[in-house]
C-alpha cells in the first residue's frame, strides 16, 4: 500500500504533513497562512495603524517563521485596503552577507566570539538601511533579479515627485547603502539620479575651471613665446605651480570627498562597497550640502538614526506611514552556528528601547527560546536599556494540544480536493479516544514535531499493509509504537542540541 492510495481514499490531493519549514511550505503559504494562527497572534501582530514592536521567544519548530510570513501577508492586505496608510516591510532574516563583510573588516580577529563582540547596534541599523534602500532602488529601476526581502510599493513616478531635498536624501541613502550586485554601483546610482532629475552639472565647475585654466595658461605661454616676450621656461617649477594653482579647488574638493568616502566605507562595516566607488558618487554632490549631512562616518548610532529619519520621511511622501522589520532565523548564520552565546552577542545590541520604540518603526523579533534564559540572568542595566516590559513580550511560544490539533486539521482540509469533512480523528482507530489523541499531539509541543510524527505515522501505516488489502484506519498499536519511537529520538536530538 502506498501513501498516495491512503490520501486519495480521503480525497486529499497531497500529503499535508510532508513539509517541515514554513519558508518552503506550499500548503501553509497557499492555504493556511490566513486561517491558522497561534493564540498570541493579536499580541505579536499588533495594529498596523500604529506600528509597534513585539519580542517572541520560541523553541525550534514552534512557528516563528510561520508567524513572520503571516505578518508580511496581513500587512500586504492592509496596504491594499489602506493605500494612504501603507507599511513597508523588511525581512531581516539572512545575516550571512552582513556578517561575512563585517568579519572581513575585523583584521586580526578570526574567532566568531571575538568578531561578534565588536558587533554593535549601528551595525544592525546599517544592515536594515542597506536592505531597505537596496529594495527601494530595485523597484524604482525595475531590476529583474531582486531579492524579495523588502515589500514596498514604489515606482519611478514616485521618485520624480520628490522635492529636491528628498531626492538628495534618497541619493545619499543610495550612495551609502545600495548593496545590489545585479548592476554596477555607480551605474545604478546614475540611473536613480536621472529618474530623480537631480541636477549635478555645477559639481563639474571646479573640473571645468581646472581645464579652462590649463588651456588659458598654455595658450598664454605660446603667445608670449611667439612674440618673443618669453625666451625660456625657467624657473620651470614656477610654471608648474602656476598651472596647478588652477586645479586647486578641484584638488581640495576631491581630497575632501575621498576622505569622506573612505570614512563611510570604513564605518559601514556590513557594506561591500569600495572607497573608489563611493568617491565617484559623492563627487556628484556639492560639498557644502554634504558637510551638513549626517553621513555614517563615525562609530555611533546617532548618524544612523538620522539616516533612518530620512528614509521614513521619503516613505511617508510615498504614502507609507512606517517600516516593519521582521527579525528571524538568528540561529542560522554560519558565524553563529546555533550557539546561544553567539546568538546573544548578535542580538543583544538590538534590545535597545530607543530603537525598539522608534517612531514609525515596528520591530518583530522572532528569537530562539535559548536566549530567554540569558534574559532571565540579566541585571538592572539590561532591563533599563531594553525595557522588555514595554515590547509586547511573549516569553514562550507554546501551543496547547487543542491548537496543535486544529493546525493539523486545517492542513488536512487545505489538501482536501473533494470538499468533504475530513479530520485527523477519522484516520485513527476509535480505541485511541479523543483525550488520548489530544494528549499525544500535545506531548509533541510544536507544529514541526506534530507534522514529522504524522508523516512518519502515515508511512509506517502504509508499509504495514499491502495494496491488495489496504487499511484506511491507523491502529492504536501502531499509533502508540510510532509515537514512543519518535519521542525517544526527539529526546536524544534535544539533548544533543542543548549540549551543543
Amino acid at each position: 500500500m502506498n501513501l498516495h492510495q491512503f490520501l486519495n481514499h480521503y480525497g486529499l490531493s497531497r500529503n499535508p504533513f510532508a513539509e517541515e519549514d514554513a519558508q518552503t511550505d506550499p500548503v501553509f503559504k497557499n492555504h493556511c497562512i490566513l486561517g491558522t494562527h497561534h493564540p498570541t497572534w493579536d499580541k505579536v501582530y499588533g495594529d498596523p495603524a500604529e506600528p509597534g514592536t513585539s519580542v517572541v521567544f520560541g523553541e525550534k519548530g514552534s512557528g516563528k517563521t510561520a508567524i513572520r510570513l503571516q505578518i508580511a501577508k496581513y500587512i500586504r492586505q492592509w496596504n491594499a485596503e489602506h493605500p494612504q496608510q501603507r507599511l513597508a516591510v523588511v525581512h531581516y532574516d539572512d545575516f550571512n552577507p552582513f556578517l561575512d563583510r563585517f568579519a572581513d573588516k575585523q583584521h586580526g580577529r578570526k574567532r566568531p566570539d571575538k568578531v561578534l563582540a565588536q558587533w554593535k547596534l549601528w551595525d544592525h541599523l546599517d544592515a536594515i538601511l542597506a536592505l531597505s534602500v537596496t529594495g527601494i532602488v530595485d523597484r524604482v529601476l525595475d531590476a529583474q533579479h531582486r531579492p524579495e526581502r523588502v515589500d514596498v510599493e514604489v515606482a519611478p513616478l514616485d521618485v520624480e515627485r520628490l522635492s529636491r531635498s528628498q531626492a538628495r536624501d534618497l541619493l545619499l541613502l543610495a550612495a551609502c547603502y545600495n548593496q545590489s550586485t545585479a548592476d554596477t554601483y555607480v551605474g545604478r546610482w546614475s540611473q536613480l539620479r536621472k529618474i530623480a532629475d537631480f541636477t549635478v552639472f555645477h559639481t563639474y565647475l571646479d573640473l571645468a575651471g581646472g581645464i579652462a585654466w590649463t588651456v588659458f595658461y598654455v595658450f598664454l605661454l605660446i603667445m608670449l613665446w611667439s612674440y618673443g616676450w618669453l625666451t625660456t621656461l625657467q624657473p620651470f617649477w614656477l610654471h608648474v605651480l602656476l598651472l596647478l594653482a588652477g586645479w586647486g579647488p578641484w584638488a581640495v574638493r576631491s581630497a575632501r570627498m575621498w576622505w569622506m568616502a573612505r570614512s563611510i566605507v570604513k564605518q559601514v562595516r556590513v557594506s561591500n562597497l569600495a572607497t573608489s566607488q563611493v568617491y565617484r558618487v559623492l563627487k556628484r554632490f556639492p560639498y557644502a550640502e554634504l558637510v551638513s549631512q549626517p553621513l555614517p562616518r563615525s562609530a555611533r548610532s546617532d548618524d544612523r538614526y538620522e539616516m533612518l529619519d530620512k528614509l521614513l520621511a521619503i516613505l511617508k511622501t510615498w504614502k507609507h506611514q512606517g517600516l516593519i522589520v521582521l527579525v528571524d532565523r538568528v540561529d542560522e548564520p554560519h558565524l553563529v552556528n546555533g550557539s546561544p552565546e553567539l546568538m546573544r552577542a548578535l542580538i543583544w545590541p538590538l534590545l535597545d528601547n530607543k530603537f525598539l520604540k522608534y517612531p514609525g518603526v515596528g520591530i518583530k523579533l522572532m528569537l530562539p527560546i535559548e536566549l530567554y534564559r540569558y534574559v532571565e540572568k540579566e541585571g538592572t542595566e539590561f532591563y533599563q536599556r531594553a525595557r522588555l516590559d514595554k515590547q509586547n513580550l511573549v516569553t514562550s511560544f507554546d501551543w496547547t494540544p487543542e491548537a496543535l490539533l486544529d493546525v493539523a486539521n486545517a492542513r488536512i482540509k487545505a489538501c482536501d480536493q473533494d470538499g468533504r469533512p475530513n479530520t485527523l480523528r477519522e484516520w485513527i482507530d476509535p480505541s485511541v479516544n479523543d483525550r488520548r489523541l489530544l494528549d499525544a499531539i500535545g506531548s509533541l509541543r510544536v507544529p514541526r514535531h506534530v507534522f514529522k510524527f504524522l508523516y512518519r505515522l502515515l508511512v509506517a501505516h502504509c508499509h504495514a499493509h499491502s495494496a491488495e488489502q489496504p487499511s484506511w484506519v491507523i491502529s492504536s498499536q501502531l499509533f502508540e509504537t510510532t509515537l514512543a519511537l519518535y519521542q525517544r529520538e526527539q529526546a536524544t536530538l534535544d539533548r544533543g542540541l542543548t549540549s551543543g
